[in-house]
């Protein structure tokens, strides 16, 4: 197996799946690196596989206003499900999600936030500290699904940003000026344009997509096909 592989993990923090999705797939990745590595190969003729992991903004909500909605209230009014349902899925998520290491709070998220500020963030990691960019996605997911945070606040944000090992003062200046909107404006209209209408979706190497929360064999033989066949 030699080759490089660049997934895009298009997602958003408030969504639950996308946590699971998104812990399997660093299992999945820490998988098929270990076994390229246990195989022996020649560095001089064969390099290992290197795998370089982006997160790229989605926005389940979009025009979701200050202060948030709370979370039964819409899922009722977006999907028709009862409280009985809810609390069905959000046990079944919390299983999958111990499954991979990560931990959600029993009484579910409480309300959901726009995540808009929380994608510049996030932009703005890729661009001026990329090895950082996944710790804070994951500092992120932990507030809004473990700690029930209020994802449209400053300091929530600047907690997640502090916790990732990131500058927090150059994250208050991000976040209270407009940089990086108009990026995230157009990296998100991009996906939506190319298909992707539901999260978390995996763009491997620019062309094949693995859709959905999926455990951590589905993601390990995508991985292995992709670079088997590059």
């Amino acid at each position: 197996m030699n080759t490089a592989l660049t997934l895009d993990v298009v997602s958003d923090i408030s969504c639950p799946w996308c946590a699971v999705g998104l812990s399997a797939l660093q299992q999945a990745i820490a998988q098929v690196s270990a076994q390229v590595s246990a195989q022996g190969s020649d560095p001089a003729t064969e390099p290992p596989l290197t795998v370089s992991l982006r997160c790229q903004p989605f926005e389940l909500n979009p025009q979701m206003p200050p202060g948030g909605q709370d979370i039964g209230e819409h899922l009722t009014q977006k999907y028709g499900s009862t409280p009985e349902q809810q609390a069905q899925i959000r046990e079944t998520i919390r299983q999958r999600g111990a499954e991979v290491g990560f931990t959600f709070n029993t009484q579910g998220r409480g309300r959901i936030y726009n995540t808009f500020d929380a994608h510049r963030l996030l932009h703005w990691a890729d661009i001026e500290h990329p090895a950082q960019q996944l710790a804070l996605k994951m500092a992120l997911l932990h507030a809004c699904h473990t700690e029930r945070q209020a994802m449209d606040e400053p300091e929530v944000l600047l907690a997640a940003v502090r916790a990732a090992g990131l500058d927090a003062t150059r994250a208050q200046a991000v976040l209270d000026s407009e940089l990086f909107a108009e990026e995230v404006r157009e990296q998100e209209a991009f996906y939506t344009s190319h298909g992707i209408h539901a999260v978390p979706a995996v763009v491997i190497n620019g062309r094949h997509l693995v859709s959905g929360g999926q455990p951590v064999e589905v993601y390990v033989q995508a991985l292995r096909q992709v670079a088997a066949a590059s």
